[in-house]
């Protein structure tokens, strides 16, 4: 068998060219536009397996935890030996450019796409695309050789291992072959239906369309144009022109995703001719097939060109969404903090609330094309490759770094933020006008917090019920438009408000008090924020020891803390005032508490006036002017707590929004898997958004099945592959290296004290029922729904979590010791084993087995 045909060869079958090639080269036989190549086949891929020697490598390493790892590396280690099947290569690759419209040849030879194609992609019953690798932009023989390599070590992919067991297909039995053709310089680029593949009408083809190169569509980069063909006519039915922010286009070393000029994000890509031009080339391939194809093209000069045709696989089983904002950047991201009150994959709705509030509430939440915050894999990251290249044009660095480490955590050893390519100018530029806006707006909306904060909770209540009483879908969107969506950025602003009220002053108290007196006296001399003002994060736990104790009812509670929980920015999600028995549960659990809240504040208050007495010995001239400074902070950390539970009651307004357009839509929980946006269509009686439903539950049901990731994730991230690695890390990855897991628990030290006591490991607050009093509570992170467990542990260890998060602030409140920020404590450390945590140290020791 050959090892290189071109592509039109009618040798060129599944067999020998894989699902991909072979399609293409029927494509190119039938006389549809499809880009100049060949066929490197499976047999080459055979003979250089054998020539180098891997058959029986790879049969062993198939035996390994690590095997796609190993697999891969003796591919990188065995090059193309010179001989035939080289020579075969480079000859193919030459005769592509010679002749007219070389795209690119002459010095170097004529750039080209490498693309995987395997033997077991493409079918009717598998969707098994996207598996193996492609490589754009790719010039030279030796750039050829080398991507084609590692097209066929891609086969080996933890991810393409896993599918290839899943679906009891041997791996023996398979091979990869690959396509090389021209290089298509896109302008623009998309993905065409011939039936529609969410279930819609099935008299209908569909389009997307996005700029740049396809890449962008298929990653699930962009959300492109869609557009709506009658199959019958070919004529235009509707059209939906996104907002398109991101391209992907070729460079030196590849592709890289760059912001859309100002003037295309929202312009149409096709025109109604083009549209049309498409969907004839559509029928054209359909009536090839004799069955509907998902169809991949691209527009170069005006002309149109097919880069795919597969089966229609989707239509049975949605394929998912791509949420995944890390693709095309080296940034380095944390779900520290904001993730913590954010935990859970979040819901398209959830998200488009979140992003609304981040950009209330962050100065410069965009630079150069890039977010301040991103969705990955459904869960909320910061970038902080933003904020330290903000700080860094305004000689910031050393300030955010310090506070860096206080709000996110410190930074393992050898991990350092990338900042992005944006010169001083340009983020001045970008920043400071919006800059200006914002501390105007802060000035005057903090002299209107006081007042806010008082009327906030009975006008939201007065809200949700006017929400939940709208008679009608219009009267629903009527109240969004005129109040509801107003009272969300009001509650956002006058959070902002209070976040930036003395906003460094803690930055340069804890850094002064540490010098002066150490780790432990400094967390205890900036505790008791609650003294004479309750600070809400312990309102929840001793709200409850009031109702037990008689002091306040039921609904006293319900109103002041029913909209706090472990779930409370999730709108898809019931709060805890919705659950009739929350109450019950709650007192059930604190019966067995064996020292309440109070008792622990008392203790913790003497312990910090001892603190503050060491230090009046050490430094008397410092004493007054350190408390007038200790006391602004607490005043404003209050301050931002009590901002913070009215924006927690607002998401539960939200959610009654959307709860309440499913009922008078008839579409009830479709709508959580819609932006806001899309719901207020919805409402207006357009719904053409709920197409979308079936591939976005899809990739919430994906998401959710995953493992929690890792705190700090550097580079481009995909969670399958991540998840399907054992020897993956919970606190880490690193795109550009792999780090081994470490063998210590050890991150922050958040609150001081040594205890030694049995470990229970638990996932969510719901497990965490199952604490015994005395336990030590090891989990990923907490936020306030996990308070009322505060007082019936020993101590506590979290993967994720810093200074300022809500594990370290309620645990120095209470005495309790804590270690946050571990990253591996809930991979490392197991229910029943005994354990020290020492907090003044920040480390954790397993001391005896379960």
């Amino acid at each position: 068998m050959r090892a290189v045909m071109v592509l039109d060869d009618p040798a060129a079958t599944l067999e020998n060219a894989g699902g991909k090639g072979s399609a293409l080269a029927e494509l190119a036989r039938a006389g549809l536009p499809v880009p100049d190549g060949f066929h490197v086949t499976t047999a080459a891929y055979r003979a250089y397996v054998t020539a180098a020697g891997l058959a029986e490598h790879i049969e062993e390493a198939l035996g390994q935890p690590d095997a796609g790892k190993r697999i891969r590396a003796l591919f990188a280690e065995a090059e193309l030996p010179p001989g035939s099947l080289r020579e075969a290569i480079v000859t193919a690759y030459a005769r592509l450019g010679e002749g007219p419209d070389q795209g690119g040849g002459g010095h170097g030879g004529v750039t080209v796409a490498v693309r995987s194609s395997a033997t077991a992609e493409d079918l009717p019953d598998l969707s098994f695309a996207g598996q193996q690798d492609t490589y754009l932009n790719i010039r030279g023989e030796q750039a050829l050789l080398s991507a084609v390599r590692d097209c066929w070590a891609s086969l080996w992919t933890d991810r393409a291992i896993t599918y290839r067991d899943r679906a009891g297909i041997a791996h023996q039995d398979v091979a990869l072959a690959v396509v090389v053709q021209k290089l298509v310089a896109a302008d623009a680029a998309g993905v065409m239906f011939t039936v529609d593949p969410l279930g819609g009408p099935a008299d209908r083809m569909v389009l997307n369309a996005a700029w740049g190169l396809g890449e962008a569509v298929v990653s699930g980069l962009v959300t492109p144009d869609t557009i709506y063909v009658d199959r019958a006519t070919l004529e235009i039915t509707d059209r939906l022109t996104a907002s398109k922010e991101m391209m992907t286009v070729p460079t030196d070393d590849g592709t890289h995703e760059v912001a859309v000029p100002a003037d295309l994000r929202d312009a149409p890509v096709l025109s109604d001719a083009e549209a049309g031009e498409l969907a004839r080339l559509g029928s054209r391939i359909e009536e090839l097939y004799a069955e509907p194809r998902d169809i991949e093209w691209a527009r170069e000069k005006g002309r149109f060109l097919i880069l795919q045709a597969r089966p229609i696989t989707a239509a049975a089983a949605p394929r998912p969404e791509v949420w995944n904002d890390s693709t095309g950047t080296d940034s380095l991201w944390t779900s520290a903090n904001l993730g913590e009150a954010v935990p859970d994959v979040m819901t398209p709705a959830t998200w488009s609330f979140v992003r609304q509030f981040m950009r209330e509430v962050m100065v410069g939440a965009t630079l150069e094309g890039r977010p301040m915050y991103g969705n990955i894999g459904g869960r909320f990251y910061m970038n902080l490759s933003v904020t330290a290249t903000l700080a860094a044009a305004f000689g910031q660095g050393r300030k955010f770094a310090q506070a860096n480490e206080l709000v996110f955590g410190r930074l393992p050893e050898g991990v350092e933020i990338p900042l992005l390519p944006a010169s001083k100018l340009h983020v001045w530029r970008d920043t400071l006008g919006e800059a200006a806006r914002v501390v105007s707006r802060i000035r005057t909306n903090g002299k209107h917090l006081p007042k806010f904060l008082e009327e906030a909770p009975a006008r939201c209540e007065d809200l949700r019920a006017r929400v939940s009483g709208a008679p009608s879908a219009d009267a629903l969107r009527e109240l969004w438009d005129t109040e509801v969506g107003e009272y969300f950025r009001l509650c956002c602003h006058m959070l902002q408000a209070a976040t930036r009220k003395d906003g460094d002053t803690l930055v340069k108290v804890r850094g002064t008090l540490r010098d002066l007196v150490g780790e432990e006296d400094a967390d205890l001399m900036t505790t008791g924020l609650g003294d004479g003002a309750r600070l809400a994060s312990m309102g929840p736990l001793l709200g409850l020891e009031q109702l037990a104790r008689g002091e306040i009812d039921r609904d006293t509670y319900t109103r002041t803390y029913g909209h706090r929980g472990p779930h409370e920015f999730e709108i898809s999600l019931a709060r805890p005032a919705e659950d009739a028995q929350w109450i019950d549960r709650q007192l059930a659990a604190l019966s067995s508490v064996q020292q309440d809240a109070d008792a622990r504040l008392r203790r913790q208050s003497e312990a910090r006036a001892a603190a503050w007495e060491r230090f009046a010995a050490r430094h008397p001239n410092r004493v007054d002017a350190m408390r007038r400074t200790v006391d602004r902070w607490a005043a404003s950390a209050r301050l931002r707590e009590a901002a913070r539970t009215e924006v927690a009651r607002v998401f539960w307004l939200l959610r009654d929004v959307v709860v309440r357009a499913g009922e008078l839509t008839g579409h009830g929980e479709d709508l959580f898997f819609l932006d806001a946006e899309e719901i207020l269509t919805v409402l207006s009686g357009d719904e053409r958004p709920l197409a979308a439903v079936p591939a976005r539950r899809a990739a919430y049901e994906l998401y959710r099945s995953l493992p929690t990731y890792p705190t700090l994730i550097r580079g481009e991230f995909d969670p399958q592959t991540w998840a399907a690695d054992p020897n993956r890390r919970a606190d880490l990855y690193d795109a550009h290296t792999t780090v081994p897991p470490s063998a210590t628990v050890s991150g922050s030290p958040a609150s001081g004290g040594v205890v030694e006591g049995i470990a229970r490991v638990v996932a969510t607050v719901e497990e965490g029922e199952t604490l015994r009093p005395g336990e030590i509570l090891v989990t990923t992170v907490t936020n306030i729904g996990w308070t009322p467990l505060f007082t019936r542990i020993s101590a506590i260890v979290t993967d994720v979590g810093a200074n300022l998060s809500h594990a370290s602030i309620v645990a120095r409140e209470l005495g309790i010791p804590a270690v946050v920020g571990c990253g591996n404590a809930t991979t490392r450390i197991r229910t029943g084993q005994r354990i020290r945590v020492d907090g003044g140290h920040g480390t954790v020791e397993v001391l005896a087995e379960a």
